[in-house]
């Protein structure tokens, strides 16, 4: 693997998971020394993080970790609605019902996973996934499907703000349960419509959990009412 694929990934994967958090500066000179490459392999990291979304121009000469703020996210589920309404619409008349079916039984069994620790929240997460390549398999439309995988590495950013509420990880598992069942049934409208609500619910917690984590805080470290 190239010297400049090896830091894109290193520093998306940081971004990702929040280890590189909103508003970092991305110097290269720091990077490169922290990766252990060349400035050219991270120039070129750069550059394609920059492309996208992941990063942005704090300077002239400077990049830094993209914001995610309420304005940002709002912005990202206006796309994520348009993409993923259409998709599971186009799921549901073009989808195998069996693949789907298959599917259904792993969601189903999804909420009891979240109370084996980080194992069980990674394999959660796992077919919360392998939905989304199903439907993304199931549009047959490669425009569309390069648009969700955009919308997609931008929401796996939010995604980290429910890993703290199992409750929110539970009821979202019954929502994509609702989604698969209307796919199999080939209920197109159906399909859209619990897509929207959703990603209606998933905005909701995601902007609750923006104003807490900004929240000021007493001595004591308790947050102000």
């Amino acid at each position: 693997m190239r010297a400049s694929e090896r830091a894109y990934q290193a520093l998306r994967e940081e971004i990702l998971d929040g280890v590189l958090a909103p508003g970092t500066a991305l110097a290269e000179v720091e990077q490169a020394n922290r990766l252990g490459v060349s400035r050219t392999p991270v120039r070129e990291a750069l550059a394609r993080l920059e492309a996208d979304g992941l990063a942005t121009a704090a300077s002239a000469r400077v990049l830094q970790v993209s914001a995610l703020d309420a304005a940002s996210i709002a912005a990202l589920y206006e796309v994520r609605e348009a993409l993923e309404g259409q998709a599971a619409r186009l799921a549901a008349m073009r989808g195998d019902p069996a693949r789907f079916g298959l599917l259904r039984d792993r969601i189903a069994e999804a909420p009891a996973l979240l109370d084996d620790g980080d194992d069980g929240l990674r394999t959660y997460y796992e077919i919360v996934d392998a939905l989304d390549d199903e439907i993304e398999a199931a549009v047959a439309n490669p425009m569309l499907a390069a648009a969700l995988q955009s919308a997609r590495l931008h929401s796996a950013r939010v995604r980290r703000l429910a890993r703290q509420h199992p409750e929110r990880l539970r009821t979202a598992a019954s929502e994509h349960l609702l989604i698969v069942d209307a796919i199999v049934a080939g209920d197109a409208a159906l399909a859209a419509h619990a897509t929207h609500v959703h990603l209606h619910r998933s905005l909701r917690h995601a902007l609750a959990s923006i104003e807490e984590g900004s929240a000021p805080r007493q001595p004591d470290g308790h947050r102000v009412a």
